[in-house]
């Protein structure tokens, strides 16, 4: 930026003084409004930028024309760095922090060579059932023979995680077992930059067996353990000072109580509430607390066509607008297809990235991570789409609801040019 001012120095030497903050005022204004997204703030910005120069032009106009402009504009930048660096404290699209509360497990994830297993146990495929330690120890037993892979899972956890590595300041509320499970579950979190407020039990840490069908379609047999536990008396005012989103699964609707207190710390502290409707069993065995919470608390609304389906009774169009009539913004997600956002009257169609598809564990959290970030810096909901289908391709193509360390450099490039 210098250098052009040194350009319209010369350019502007015979000019009176006036005409050098003209100039200058311009390159501000050009500069604050890359750096901020939304309009209205912008504008405010630039008319104190404005008042301010009112007064330093009726200053120099009192001094002669030779006097040494660019030193004095050189002054006055560093001022205005100073004062745009305050400002940006202040600005949620910039500075936006996550906070996400849920079910800690750890993902144990068995590729299937054939649905019969799924059958033998007894769970619906596609689901996510809960069940006791026994049956999750069954499931291990029957699955010895299996590839396995282990990650720290739960949907909250995973979409925190898709924003901690997007480079956005994350915090994660939940409860694990004081066990090898539960060191595992910390240790990812802190790895992976996120701020961690977990509670320790004495109960095993929660697992979630991920049963993997050669169609990639994922059944869950959720053993809650520890997870389960996070109570009323484990949510601190205090843990949800300085974030601006609050992102709940659904999957913790089972505790209403909790749940509902979450909401109205997260409300008062007048933050933006993100739900993820996390199973249409779920949906189905919680209707009545999920759509009131949604229509009291919820700002934006995350769903597949199974669980729009059953939060309304509707198909894919008709559920979404009836979810966008109840909260902000409502996303529902139509697999290959895409996704369909509406906000307010608004509609968008966002199609899905090609990919190879190997386990569509971890799609919908990773959309919700994407989405999330795409609001954190401000851009529109057909972009935010855009960079949740992006990192929902990414993830459909690697087994486990975790894209490789490796890819993020890759992926995280192609996000900056969505923000474009």
């Amino acid at each position: 930026m210098y250098s052009l001012y040194f350009y319209y120095f010369h350019v502007f030497q015979y000019i009176p003084c006036i005409q050098y903050f003209h100039v200058f005022l311009l390159f501000q204004c050009i500069s604050i409004i890359s750096m901020y997204y939304n309009i209205f703030q912008c504008i405010s910005i630039i008319s104190m930028y404005f008042n301010i120069f009112q007064c330093i032009s009726m200053y120099f106009n009192v001094f002669p024309c030779n006097i040494n402009i660019f030193h004095t504009l050189f002054m006055f930048d560093k001022i205005f760095l100073s004062l745009n660096s305050k400002i940006n404290c202040y600005n949620l699209f910039i500075m936006s922090k996550v906070l996400g509360i849920g079910n800690a497990l750890v993902d144990i994830l068995f590729r299937l060579e054939n649905d019969n297993l799924i059958t033998e146990l007894g769970l619906l495929k596609g689901s996510m059932q809960l069940v006791d330690k026994d049956f999750k120890n069954l499931v291990f037993s029957k699955t010895q023979q299996l590839n396995r892979a282990q990650a720290s899972g739960g949907s909250a956890a995973n979409t925190i995680h898709g924003l901690a590595s997007l480079g956005v300041e994350t915090g994660y509320i939940g409860k694990i077992g004081n066990d090898n499970l539960g060191q595992f579950f910390t240790s990812d979190i802190i790895k992976n930059h996120i701020k961690p407020f977990l509670k320790i039990s004495e109960t095993e840490t929660g697992v979630a067996s991920t049963l993997i069908s050669l169609d990639s379609e994922r059944t869950f047999g959720t053993f809650l353990g520890a997870a389960v536990e996070v109570g009323v008396d484990d949510l601190d005012e205090a843990i949800f000072a300085g974030f601006q989103y609050f992102h709940i699964e659904g999957y913790l609707v089972l505790n209403t109580s909790l749940v509902e207190k979450a909401l109205k710390i997260a409300k008062a502290k007048n933050m933006k509430v993100s739900l993820d409707l996390a199973s249409f069993n779920v949906v189905e065995a919680n209707l009545d607390f999920l759509r009131e919470i949604t229509a009291n608390y919820v700002d934006i609304v995350f769903a597949n066509e199974e669980e729009a389906k059953a939060f309304t009774g509707k198909e894919p169009e008709g559920a979404l607008s009836e979810i966008a009539s109840m909260c902000n913004i409502a996303i529902v997600k139509i697999g290959k297809n895409g996704s369909l956002i509406q906000q307010g009257d608004e509609i968008f169609r966002v199609g899905a990235i090609p990919a190879k598809v190997i386990d569509t564990t971890g799609a919908g959290d990773l959309y919700a991570a994407g989405f999330l970030y795409g609001l954190t810096k401000g851009l529109s909901p057909d972009r935010c789409g855009h960079i949740g289908a992006l990192l929902a391709g990414n993830v459909i193509q690697v087994m486990g609801a975790k894209i490789p360390a490796e890819a993020w450099e890759r992926i995280k490039k192609m996000v900056k040019t969505l923000e474009e």
